[in-house]
């Protein structure tokens, strides 16, 4: 039986909002571990090193020293960060698998995702697309709808892996327009983006800066776009929303820290981070290298936002009885 996630993340927020500014906070008086749960070079990498590059301007010179620690769905890191202390010398860049629904994707899991962790500030949202070999004829959502039903089974879709946000963002469409397709999962972003323009999977549902390329080059073809009002990235390209009301998902990641976490310090971290992801050349930074769009706010609304994550792919992982191990 897994915990509400509502009460356990909200206890691990604290009550912040009370939270007195800490602009005279020594915080940080040394420098500071970001531990990121993918290896070097990929998209939470670059995230991590754009805001590392800009730690400096807002505290007083320190560093923010980025320690890539990859594997299992970003469990690894998540798991390490879940033991340390939560005293603000070690943050994580947070993900859906290691900070929300890893124990759904790994049973075994040595922690809880759900109470392991303070939410400190949520910083990115990263579109997905869903994307088309050019050999489909069908061009809208509606059409890709309709013509999955006339072959129920008779299409398939790549994901990069069990529990992947490619594989979990087709399911939540699979499953919200009343479908079924194959799913082949790659052990990764660009193998799963090289077998759809090969032509052995009809579809696929990458984030936008994944599958950008392919789409300006017409090895692929975009369908719809995951979020609401879609992305300058891809103008003229709908959301998937004006298709199926209520689709609204997005690669995710923020700032998060070991639980038990004392509010204020929590509060000075949020303030720096706030800082930094909305500094117009950070903002431009991000959407440049990965169509992203820069979403902070309070260690609240992080914590609701992670609820509501693991509360979405809840029944989609139990129905579809998807495990990553």
């Amino acid at each position: 039986m897994y915990p509400t996630p509502r009460r356990n993340i909200l206890a691990a927020a604290g009550t912040l909002l009370a939270a007195p500014a800490l602009a005279q906070s020594p915080w940080p008086d040394r420098p500071i571990r970001l531990i990121v749960p993918f290896g070097a070079g990929g998209a939470v990498d670059t995230l991590s090193r754009t805001v590392a590059a800009r730690f400096g301007e807002h505290t007083g010179g320190q560093t923010l020293v980025v320690e890539n620690r990859p594997g299992a769905g970003g469990t690894i890191a998540g798991a390490f960060v879940a033991q340390q202390r939560p005293d603000g010398l070690t943050l994580m860049m947070s993900d859906v698998g290691a900070n929300a629904i890893g124990r759904l994707l790994y049973p075994s899991l040595p922690y809880d995702p759900m109470t392991a962790f303070t939410p400190i500030v949520h910083l990115v949202n990263l579109p997905g697309v869903l994307m088309a070999h050019p050999s489909v004829t069908a061009t809208t959502a509606a059409e890709v709808i309709a013509a999955a039903r006339a072959r129920p089974d008779g299409f398939t879709f790549s994901s990069a892996g069990n529990g992947n946000g490619s594989h979990l963002f087709m399911e939540l469409f699979l499953k919200r327009a009343g479908l079924k397709m194959v799913h082949v999962p790659y052990r990764s972003g660009a193998e799963m983006v090289t077998a759809l323009i090969r032509g052995d999977a009809q579809f696929g549902f990458p984030t936008v800066s994944s599958g950008l390329n392919m789409i300006r080059e017409g090895r692929a073809k975009a369908i719809a776009i995951s979020v609401p009002g879609g992305t300058p990235a891809l103008p003229g390209i709908p959301a998937l929303a004006d298709t199926l009301p209520g689709y609204n998902t997005a690669v995710w990641h923020g700032i998060v820290a070991p639980a038990g976490m004392e509010p204020g310090l929590v509060a000075r971290i949020n303030e720096v981070f706030t800082r930094i992801i909305t500094m117009d050349e950070v903002r431009e930074q991000v959407f440049r290298a990965q169509a992203g769009t820069v979403v902070p706010g309070t260690p609240e609304q992080f914590a609701t936002f992670i609820r509501r994550e693991y509360e979405t792919w809840l029944p989609i992982i139990r129905e579809g009885n998807i495990r990553a191990e």
